[in-house]
């Protein structure tokens, strides 16, 4: 199994089965993939598993027809039943040692980080990439609590050899401020999921942020 290239990790998409313009969760991974997109996580906390794993089989072929990749947040049954490329975690899901002695050594794991401290005990326990949560305000996660803002970016940047990717309130006006404060790339909801043209949205992210 390949793992991304740093430059895979320029934009990065989250699906969201409730915030979009009407598109299905399949319909988002194949528009975005079309946008240019080369990593998706699909994100379902109340999906049954069975329909879960239903989900992310075809969201797989979607992104291997892309060359793409595909990343599950948190149901590591689902990553293991299907296959997937990977696996993402927040800081409450089970460890990244623990999800690595499961999913093997080629699984992508990423994870949610906040803190220098947690971004250097991710590193160190074989993560893959950081997530650097909370750039900007959302509505995407109430429970963020404070913003780490831009200069959480620049300062786990700063500490970590792994790619660093911004998340949280990322939008078309300011994404170029998370590249220029160091992140490697930005990961995306609902400013691509509420997009009336997705494949368009995901087109002028890339181009805004290669200025």
């Amino acid at each position: 199994m390949k793992k991304p290239l740093l430059h895979d990790f320029r934009l990065y998409l989250v699906t969201d089965p409730l915030l979009n313009k009407g598109y299905s969760v399949l319909e988002q991974v194949e528009l975005a993939l079309i946008g240019g997109v080369k990593i998706i996580q699909i994100r379902e906390k109340k999906m049954p598993i069975l329909d879960y794993i239903k989900l992310a089989s075809e969201a797989l072929k979607l992104t291997r027809a892309h060359d793409a990749f595909l990343i599950i947040n948190d149901a590591i049954e689902v990553a293991m039943a299907v296959g997937t490329d990977g696996l993402h975690l927040g800081q409450e899901d089970i460890s990244i040692k623990e999800a690595r002695n499961i999913l093997g050594a080629g699984a992508v794991i990423g994870i949610s980080v906040k803190t220098e401290d947690e971004a250097v005990y991710a590193e160190e326990n074989g993560a893959d990439y950081l997530a650097v949560n909370g750039i900007f305000p959302t509505a995407t996660k109430e429970d963020l609590g404070d913003c780490v803002g831009l200069e959480g970016i620049t300062r786990i940047r700063e500490i970590t050899r792994l790619p660093v990717i911004g998340i949280g309130g990322i939008t078309l006006s300011n994404c170029r401020s998370v590249i220029e404060a160091g992140a490697h790339g930005i990961a995306v909801v609902t400013a691509i999921t509420m997009s009336d043209n997705i494949p368009q949205t995901c087109r002028s992210f890339l181009d805004i942020m290669d200025e």
